[in-house]
């Protein structure tokens, strides 16, 4: 039976003064799951975007891998460009569980029942030139279970400003969206995510 699982809302900015942004992010629903990743290339702009587009178009060519083959992919789509960390995100609709890999600082943010239930400790480094082994968080999925995903352009306090645990991912984009108005200081990449769990065809 298909699922409908994951509403999604993204807000995306470059740093102040350039025309390109050095954040590049993807995500895809299948009957069975769902992935997002953000890319951010090191440094900013053009040349930052490079690298992380490269990320990126990795993990879309190649959705049913593994992380770690995904990481050493990476790694040889980036010889000889300035390197990027990186976030993956799974939802296992079937055995509702959710992963979360990363390398270097991507964070996420997990909330259920209107309180912060976890947020991810980046680990320093980056993928370059050589592998680098991936931080992984583990844990089940349930019904109504929110995920906030960003860059670091994302500052501590406009995160404890966001009103995490409303239902509606469109909301949050909207007031983070609101808060930042004026140039960012670099660039910057928030996505939103609730997984609503409902069975098309199905009252559940």
């Amino acid at each position: 039976m298909p699922y409908q699982g994951v509403r999604t809302a993204t807000y995306q900015k470059e740093k102040m003064g350039n025309y390109h942004c050095g954040d590049h992010y993807f995500f895809a629903e299948k009957d069975q799951g769902f992935i997002c990743a953000i890319a951010d290339g090191l440094g900013s702009g053009e040349i930052a975007g490079e690298s992380s587009q490269a990320v990126i178009d990795v993990i879309k060519n190649n959705l049913y891998l593994s992380d770690n083959a995904l990481v050493t992919k990476c790694v040889q789509e980036l010889a000889g460009k300035r390197g990027a960390v990186i976030g993956i995100l799974r939802l296992d609709f079937v055995n509702e569980k959710y992963t979360y890999s990363s390398i270097g600082n991507i964070s996420l943010v997990i909330t259920m029942n209107q309180k912060q239930r976890k947020r991810t400790i980046p680990r320093p480094g980056f993928l370059g030139n050589y592998e680098r082994q991936l931080k992984v968080v583990e844990g089940d999925l349930e019904k109504n279970m929110g995920f906030i995903m960003f860059s670091d352009g994302v500052s501590d306090q406009e995160l404890s400003q966001l009103c995490l645990f409303n239902e509606n991912v469109d909301e949050i984009i909207k007031a983070f969206s609101h808060m930042s108005n004026e140039g960012r200081e670099d660039d910057t990449t928030l996505i939103a995510m609730r997984y609503m769990r409902e069975q098309l065809g199905t009252d559940t």
